[in-house]
């Protein structure tokens, strides 16, 4: 993926054609966990999970980056994704999942929630650099910053809809031919 690179706003489609699970499992390293989008504790509960399986698997260098990453795309979900038909039924709990997957040369980490939309990017700040000094903080955004922060720390940022509903966005962090972080 171009850097910078922003198309209509919105993030870029995975291409069709995935591995399956156990694929991934035989080639490297795959841990999931579901949560409750409502639950006070989802995004701390994600954060530890991601930062403990990175650690676990010797690429503690990436664990600040990852804990941002997982951090914003989760916050993402709690903040946008609860909202819909399936929401109003009696006794639906909105769901994510956090999937982290290590092959051999990079490692991926995948939020997957229930909301069909896809995710957006700002067209632009509204100020630069320059400008927003002599501005009060009530002109400047106060969101849409999360998934530029996501696009620089990670190598490539992608989503791809969900197979019955839904969509998941997908960070891939390279590594190095020993599985370290580059």
């Amino acid at each position: 993926m171009e850097t910078g690179k922003v198309v209509r706003g919105l993030l870029p489609t995975a291409e069709v054609g995935t591995v399956g699970r156990a694929g991934v499992a035989a080639a490297g390293r795959f841990r999931a966990l579901t949560l409750l989008v409502d639950a006070e504790d989802t995004p701390r509960a994600a954060r530890r999970m991601a930062v403990g399986t990175v650690k676990s698997w010797g690429i503690d260098r990436l664990a600040d980056d990852v804990r941002l990453c997982v951090s914003e795309l989760v916050g993402n979900v709690v903040l946008h994704a609860i909202t819909g038909r399936r929401r109003m039924e009696p006794g639906h709990l909105p769901l994510i999942t956090l999937t982290l997957r290590s092959w051999p040369r990079w490692l991926f980490v995948e939020v997957a929630d229930e909301d069909s939309d896809p995710p957006t990017l700002p067209l632009g700040d509204g100020f630069g650099p320059d400008l927003a000094e002599d501005l009060p903080e009530a002109l400047l955004p106060d969101h849409g910053r999360g998934l530029h922060i996501v696009r620089t720390l990670a190598d490539g940022v992608w989503w791809t809809p969900g197979e019955s509903g839904g969509k998941s966005v997908v960070c891939r962090f390279d590594l190095d031919d020993e599985g370290r972080w580059m």
